[in-house]
């Protein structure tokens, strides 16, 4: 049992090394986490439902998640075959294309969620 307790600890830390890899060295991944805040944020000042923070955290945890996955095969893709080879060029480009979904699509929640919201509160301004 402590043994289990000790691996799952190490495999926290695994994952918390990863991510902080994610963000000091993926531009994008950080700039969907700012997003993710600012989504946070105006979800709290327009009082958004539960059903609609279940949505904001999910979209935004897929969209950070398809970057993690996007640059854990990129960064596979150049250690296994540091030169230019077009089947790992196009993995990587439908790797990058899943992210670009996953944020569109995230985008189009958003707008769903906070556009009426945003326009019934600067109407009452």
């Amino acid at each position: 049992m402590v043994n289990e307790i000790k691996r799952l600890i190490k495999s926290f830390g695994h994952a918390l090394k990863g991510l902080k890899f994610l963000f000091s060295s993926q531009r994008n991944a950080v700039i969907h986490l700012l997003l993710m805040f600012c989504a946070i944020v105006m979800g709290f000042m327009l009082q958004i439902s539960n059903s609609e923070w279940i949505m904001i955290i999910l979209c935004s945890g897929l969209v950070i998640a398809a970057e993690a996955f996007n640059t854990a095969l990129e960064k596979m893709a150049d250690a296994i075959h540091p030169d230019k080879n077009d089947g790992i060029g196009n993995a990587k480009d439908l790797a990058a294309g899943s992210v670009l979904i996953t944020a569109i699509a995230a985008l189009i929640v958003g707008i769903i969620i906070f556009l009426p919201k945003l326009y019934s509160w600067v109407n009452s301004i």
